[in-house]
């Protein structure tokens, strides 16, 4: 069962953040030779927090702003979707 590195938080009952995480299993029935593979989302444990595949949540301590962006609205030289620009680089 490997880790595909996708990961997602949900918020549980009593209102605690849990990690998910996606990872490839051994599909349960196929009618070729070969196992094929399927992706399930799963809570994550402890151990899955060392493995390579999660290295980009661990970078997310580092920055606090990962993947966010701000938008900065010129109307008078170009088109809005030009002046996108990463959070960071403000």
């Amino acid at each position: 069962m490997a880790l595909t590195g996708r990961f997602d938080f949900r918020k549980t009952l009593t209102g605690k953040i849990a990690l998910r995480v996606e990872e490839e299993v051994p599909a349960f029935w196929s009618r070729s030779g070969q196992r094929p593979m399927k992706k399930r989302w799963r809570d994550a444990t402890l151990i899955d927090l060392a493995a390579p595949e999660m290295r980009a949540l661990i970078d997310l301590r580092f920055r606090p702003h990962f993947g966010a962006l701000h938008v900065e609205v010129d109307r008078t030289t170009a088109p809005p979707a030009q002046n996108i620009v990463p959070l960071g680089k403000l």
